[in-house]
């Protein structure tokens, strides 16, 4: 391995010989050196220019800093969430060190990072008509789920109530079976309880949901029926992906011995849910803050200390800051509109 001074003393023979009028192919030739190597010496006699080589960004973390971040996640107050939800609520403190996929880096880098659980592919499908929501009780969601017992074959049923925009749990029952009567009742109450007098109510093709029972009651409280189509459950994303939160906490049970169980297990889930997680569909506020339009000014902190983090370190930071403005529009079964095409003749 040739050292500094050596290229050096090499670099300036060559330099003369090219002078005496001599080739520098012939040089290398004699040097039994590569010509490759020697302008490689020329452009950076220091620093290592091969492909495979390692360099350091000057405005990379430091290893303090990525252990810090590595603390961070494994502390107690933290290990629980994702780089997803651990970043923006760090933001709300005033505290910034790195974006998300910085994170996620750092955790495989040090071989934190494991997928927990296999999940399906979704599938495109053409989605019915759209629904627009640009405030809290405009559009509502709901489903029911199975809850497993202790007996095989044996479920309780979760009817559970979501508003899309704010993605809050308005209302939910467990009951020993399916009928439309319960869900009547349940959708019943909760319109006298938020005062609604006009609503659209989405829903899949269950027979709770499209029973004569049902229909008659939305009709007369001035509800709106949205349906699914048949065996598509893409078509109500918002009520699956919650029963899918629901049931990939780490205190989900297993079974459940009684209904009293279920109940106080959901009661407790959907206090959770409500005041404490932070929903990735709405910027990583709450669904209480979302639907009582106090998140607009928690938002607004995160922006603000992205803002100093940049200014603090410009380098760090290709392009703009990440986006945090508050989301006015939530639209279910969103259509996407097809590019067409003209023939040429």
């Amino acid at each position: 391995m040739t050292t500094l001074q050596d290229r050096k003393v090499i670099l300036n023979y060559i330099s003369e010989s090219i002078g005496k009028k001599v080739r520098k192919e012939q040089i290398c030739e004699m040097l039994d050196i590569s010509i490759r190597t020697i302008q490689r010496w020329e452009n950076d006699s220091i620093g290592d220019q091969r492909p495979l080589a390692e360099h350091k960004s000057p405005i990379a973390l430091s290893d303090a800093e990525e252990d810090k971040i590595i603390e961070l996640c494994n502390s107690k107050e933290y290990r629980d969430m994702n780089p997803n939800i651990i970043v923006p609520i760090l933001a709300e403190k005033g505290e910034y060190y790195a974006s998300e996929s910085t994170f996620y880096r750092i955790l495989k880098k040090r071989g934190l990072l494991q997928h927990r659980s296999e999940c399906k592919p979704a599938k495109p499908r053409k989605a019915p008509d759209e629904l627009k929501a640009t405030g809290p009780n405009q559009v509502w969601s709901w489903d029911i789920t199975y809850l497993k017992t202790a007996v095989k074959g044996v479920f309780f049923y979760l009817y559970l109530f979501m508003d899309i925009w704010s993605r809050k749990i308005v209302g939910w029952t467990v009951e020993e079976y399916e009928d439309g009567e319960i869900a009547s009742a349940v959708i019943s109450r909760l319109c006298k309880e938020y005062g609604i007098l006009s609503i659209y109510l989405h829903a899949d093709n269950g027979g709770p949901m499209k029973c004569g029972t049902m229909l008659a009651t939305l009709q007369n409280l001035g509800v709106v029926p949205s349906f699914s189509r048949a065996r598509v459950s893409n078509d109500n994303p918002f009520s699956e992906s919650l029963f899918k939160t629901m049931k990939y906490v780490p205190a989900y049970p297993k079974e459940f011995k009684s209904i009293n169980d279920a109940r106080e297990w959901v009661e407790s889930f959907v206090n959770w849910y409500n005041t404490e997680h932070h929903h990735s569909g709405i910027k990583f506020v709450t669904p209480e803050e979302r639907h009582n339009c106090k998140d607009i000014l928690k938002l607004q902190k995160r922006k603000e200390t992205y803002m100093v983090a940049r200014n603090m370190n410009p380098k760090r930071w290709s392009g703009k800051i990440r986006n945090w403005d508050h989301i006015g529009e939530v639209v279910l079964n969103k259509k996407i509109e097809k590019i067409k095409f003209k023939k040429i003749a």
